[in-house]
C-alpha cells in the first residue's frame, strides 16, 4: 500500500521580511485558509487541557456555515484531558494526522496513531491523554447531535484509515475515490467524515452544489479547487471552509494523490 502522509501546522512566526500577500480569503459563500496563516498567535486554549493548543478552522456563524466546529489540537508529553467536552448532546469525530494519543471511552482504552478516526457519539464519558514522548496533533470536529425520536445514538468507533479501503467514483478508473469511516446508509449518523484522494489529473467534472455544508483540510498535495465563482490554488495543510450550496469543483495537480480529510452535515430534514 502506497504511504500515506498528513501535514500538519509547525506553527511559529513568519519573518518580518515576509511579504504580506497571500491566499487567506473570507467570502460570502466560502474562506480559505491557508497553512502560512497557521502559527502561534492564532491559536486558542481550552479549559480542562493540559498542555495543549487548538487552531480554530471553524465555527458556527449565523448565515454562514452553522453546523460545526473543526481544530487542530496540538498536546505534548503528558497533556491532554479528563474532561475534553464542556457542552451536552455534543457528538465528535477525531483523526490523528501526527504522533500517538491514548483516548478512552466510556472506560474503554484505545491507542490511536496517525490516520486514526474515533467516532464519539454524544453523551460519551472520554478523556484523552499524549502518554508519549513527542507531540500528537489531531483533528476535533465538534456538532450538536440533531437526534430523531426512533432512532439510536451512533456506536463509538475507533478505526484506522489505512485498514478500510477506498471505494472508487464510477466511471473515473480509480482516479476519486472516498475512504467511509461511517456508512452512509446509517441513518442514526447526522454527519459524515471522510477522506478523499485524487490522484493526479483527476477532477470533480462539475461544480457540485448541494445543501451540505462542508470543512476540506488538505492532507496532502495540491489542486486548483473552484469554490462558488473563483478557481483557488490550494496545497497541503490549506483548509476550505463552505457554506450550503457554494458551487465547487477541483483539477488535482500532482505529480502526488491529493487528499483532503472531509465533513458535512447529512441525514436530517431541514429546519424549518
Amino acid at each position: 500500500m502506497t504511504k500515506r502522509t498528513y501535514y500538519t501546522p509547525e506553527g511559529g512566526l513568519p519573518p518580518q521580511t515576509q511579504l504580506l500577500t497571500g491566499r487567506a480569503a473570507f467570502t460570502e459563500a466560502y474562506a480559505v485558509i491557508p497553512r502560512g496563516t497557521m502559527s502561534d498567535i492564532v491559536t486558542s486554549y481550552l479549559p480542562f487541557w493540559d498542555k495543549a493548543r487548538f487552531w480554530v478552522l471553524a465555527r458556527p456563524l449565523s448565515g454562514f456555515a452553522e453546523t460545526f466546529s473543526q481544530y487542530i489540537a496540538e498536546v505534548q508529553p503528558g497533556g491532554g484531558s479528563d474532561r475534553p467536552e464542556t457542552e451536552e448532546g455534543v457528538e465528535a469525530a477525531l483523526f490523528v494526522v501526527e504522533g500517538a494519543l491514548h483516548l478512552t471511552l466510556d472506560g474503554q482504552a484505545h491507542e490511536m496513531t496517525e490516520g486514526g478516526f474515533a467516532y464519539i457519539p454524544p453523551g460519551t464519558a472520554w478523556t484523552l491523554r499524549n502518554t508519549s514522548d513527542t507531540p500528537v496533533k489531531f483533528h476535533w470536529i465538534r456538532k450538536t447531535y440533531q437526534a430523531v425520536t426512533g432512532l439510536d445514538h451512533p456506536p463509538v468507533m475507533v478505526v484506522n484509515e489505512n485498514d478500510i479501503a477506498p471505494i472508487p467514483m464510477p466511471d473515473t478508473d480509480g482516479g476519486w475515490a472516498t475512504t467511509r469511516f461511517m456508512d452512509p446508509a446509517d441513518m442514526r449518523h447526522d454527519m459524515h467524515v471522510t477522506v478523499v484522494t485524487f490522484q493526479p489529473g483527476a477532477v470533480i467534472p462539475f461544480a457540485e452544489t448541494h445543501v451540505m455544508e462542508h470543512g476540506l483540510y488538505v492532507l496532502e498535495g495540491k489542486a486548483v479547487y473552484r469554490l462558488n465563482q473563483d478557481w483557488v490554488e490550494v496545497e497541503a495543510g490549506d483548509f476550505m471552509w463552505l457554506r450550503a450550496f457554494c458551487p465547487q469543483a477541483c483539477y488535482a495537480g500532482g505529480p502526488g494523490p491529493f487528499r483532503y480529510l472531509l465533513y458535512k452535515d447529512v441525514n436530517r430534514h431541514m429546519a424549518l
